[in-house]
């Protein structure tokens, strides 16, 4: 004959396990729900609240040499700019990269190309700046900024006014430090 004794306290313990793994479920629901509140906050954060005022420029007769010697770790960009802060162009660490590495051992290339993978002392930021790189208006918000970073795998945004005047840089670490700010 069996018993239903043993059977209760093995009922008992997985009601205590299923209200714990409820509360818990509801926990993490919860948190979730605060995240998604605050990741929706953040994609309506202007550019301009985010955004460093203070980056490197260099201008385009600026010579190589100057510029390498302003990047440092907490510098890994410039803006290029004319005399009235107009934007030029930009250029990063990893597009200064590009220049000291030769081209693949079996593409074929024509003489306009190799003449660019020759840097020397007198090589000036025009030679390699991007010159139409993506920027970010100074009105629009950070949802655009990183629904554009994510698109085009860019981590470094000039922002700039219709008259193409540069106000700051946004980079994907500002938007980190305040998606952890609110996270917390």
């Amino acid at each position: 004959m069996d018993y239903p004794f043993p059977s209760k306290p093995r009922e008992a313990k997985n009601k205590k396990v299923s209200i714990l793994i409820g509360k818990k479920r509801h926990i993490m629901l919860q948190r979730k729900e605060e995240l998604s509140h605050n990741i929706r906050y953040i994609s309506k954060v202007p550019v301009k609240l985010v955004m460093d005022r203070e980056f490197l420029t260099v201008h385009p007769e600026d010579p190589l040499t100057v510029l390498i010697g302003k990047f440092t770790s907490e510098e890994t960009s410039a803006v290029v700019v004319d005399e009235e802060g107009k934007l030029l162009g930009f250029i990063t660490m990893k597009d200064l990269l590009h220049f000291f590495t030769m081209p693949r051992r079996y593409s074929v290339v024509g003489l306009g190309l190799l003449k660019k993978y020759t840097l020397t002392r007198a090589s000036k930021v025009e030679d390699i700046m991007v010159t139409k790189p993506v920027t970010i208006h100074v009105d629009d918000n950070l949802g655009h900024a990183i629904k554009l970073m994510t698109e085009t795998g860019k981590h470094h945004l000039p922002v700039i006014d219709d008259k193409k005047k540069v106000h700051g840089l946004l980079e994907v670490k500002d938007i980190i430090r305040l998606i952890r700010i609110v996270a917390l």
